[in-house]
């Protein structure tokens, strides 16, 4: 089979610069599909992201109805298997519990993105029910980090870390209830935005009230690529309890102006949790870099009370998630999980969160007001708060303590050990606020390290301006223009 482009110049171009060809009827999207179909075949054996190829969308682009004039133009994209739904195709979750589970219907973000003009090919690796930090399970796959097959990719946007990575695509979908868009883009060195709330639409089986902490997005490898994905994508469903806000002017065109000279807070100090001396020299390293472009930058924090906080996002997650397994088991009959079926860690939250009461509820929900404030009156005095992506380095396969194959008895000890390795993403989701992942740093492992910034509710447009800011400094050299060791363009 002969690809329109060489492996070179397929990761040369982002998805903005495959669709800009594409209307100057350059190439074609099945050009575009055949040639994202052939680089799964190239790596994939090595890093297991792709789960499935959608054979018929790959032949023919319009098959599933994607709009061909949508800005993106036929540009190929994968799904993460969990969250929106594709109307007859499979969603596993990562788990053997839901083998065979199709879709009745396409989720408000599916037809969201069919819209832009994104191909939805196939389908991306994800822990089981996304709860853990690692697509991880032999019974089902292991997802391997590109740059290194040793270590994980982390999680819970496991297989879009690795295929973005990897030069499979240039944009791919990813989701985030703890940091799962950008603690995976962190280690894998890719750009995860997690957008605020109200932005993207998890209807029509959830809302922004129903589903809380969670939010949808995409990794990339240009900031320009991000923030389209935003723009076309981005809006609230009929019977929406959230307001779903509109940025003043497209993302796309804000990006190409430099910020102001902002604020910015660094901080590895977060509550009970601290960065290793590597990762705090490597943030150090990131603020001088945007003190070189301008911008303010000393150590703060906001003035939280951060153990409250955690207990109350720890609370929040096992609640929900039983709700969320208890809702599964319904619709096939069955009254608890099997451990044949699903894996331990998963059986023991689901059976501690279906003891939440409302009481417990109504105090975690103070917990989140609380912090919320907290973080909010901080940005009313710094634009910016900097923090690596993790506090420990990524770890290698095989590490199965933070696992949901775990053995470890205790709910709690296993969420503890969580935080403690991503510390800094989780409390973003509760408040509700932006937070992106730039890969700008480097592990000890020679794995990539995302530098973490996160802004006030609704300030999107100001991490992607300083993304972009970044971006044109580095000469749009993000990984200091290397490339993972898989790669469809190494030989």
């Amino acid at each position: 089979m002969t690809l329109p482009m060489t492996w070179d110049e397929w990761a040369a171009h982002d998805a903005t610069a495959l669709a800009e060809r594409v209307r100057k009827r350059e190439l074609t999207p099945a050009e575009l599909a055949a040639q994202a179909a052939a680089a799964i075949e190239r790596v994939n054996p090595q890093v297991s992201a792709v789960i499935e190829v959608f054979d018929e969308v790959v032949a023919d682009p319009l098959a599933d109805g994607m709009n061909p004039d949508g800005f993106f133009a036929g540009v190929p994209f994968l799904m993460k298997d969990l969250g929106p739904t594709l109307k007859g195709r499979l969603q596993e979750m990562g788990s053997r519990l839901m083998r065979g589970n199709r879709a009745n219907a396409d989720a408000f973000l599916t037809v969201r993105m069919r819209q832009a003009g994104l191909n939805l090919i196939g389908r991306t690796t994800t822990p089981e029910f996304g709860l853990c930090s690692s697509a991880e399970n032999p019974a089902v796959y292991v997802t391997r980090n590109p740059w290194n097959l040793e270590y994980t990719t982390n999680g819970s946007s496991a297989g879009t870390a690795a295929a973005v990575a990897a030069g499979v695509l240039p944009l791919s979908h990813a989701t985030d209830g703890g940091g799962s868009i950008r603690i995976p883009a962190g280690a894998n060195g890719n750009i995860g935005l997690k957008p605020s709330r109200g932005v993207f639409s998890t209807a029509p089986r959830l809302s922004d009230i129903s589903g809380y902490v969670s939010t949808q997005g995409c990794q990339s490898r240009t900031v320009r690529d991000t923030a389209a994905f935003v723009d076309q994508c981005r809006g609230g469903a009929p019977g929406e309890f959230m307001p779903y806000w509109k940025a003043d002017e497209p993302y796309v065109e804000l990006i190409r102006r430099d910020p102001p000279p902002l604020r910015i807070a660094l901080s590895h100090e977060w509550g009970d949790y601290r960065a290793t001396p590597h990762i705090v020299a490597e943030l150090e390293r990131a603020g001088r870099f945007l003190e070189g472009l301008g911008h303010r930058v000393e150590w703060a924090k906001p003035d939280i009370d951060y153990r409250a906080a955690f207990q109350a996002q720890t609370l929040c997650y096992i609640s929900n998630f039983a709700q969320t397994i208890s809702s599964l088991l319904a619709a096939r009959g069955l009254a608890r999980p099997s451990p044949d079926l699903v894996e331990p860690m998963c059986i023991r939250v689901w059976e501690l969160g279906m003891k939440t009461s409302y009481t417990e509820r109504f105090r975690m929900q103070a917990a989140f007001n609380t912090t919320s404030r907290g973080f909010g009156e901080f940005f009313g005095q710094w634009d910016i708060v900097l923090t690596p992506i993790t506090a420990l380095p990524t770890p290698p396969i095989g590490t199965t303590d933070y696992l949901t194959i775990s053995d470890n008895p205790s709910v709690h000890d296993w969420f503890e050990n969580l935080w403690r390795n991503f510390a800094y993403t989780p409390l973003t989701n509760l408040c509700g606020i932006p937070g992106i992942s730039l890969p700008m740093a480097w592990q000890e492992s020679g794995l990539p390290l995302g530098v973490h910034a996160q802004a006030g509710q609704a300030n999107d447009g100001l991490l992607l301006q300083l993304a972009a800011q970044v971006e044109r400094a580095l000469g749009g050299r993000w990984n200091d223009g290397r490339r993972p060791g898989v790669h469809v363009a190494n030989p």
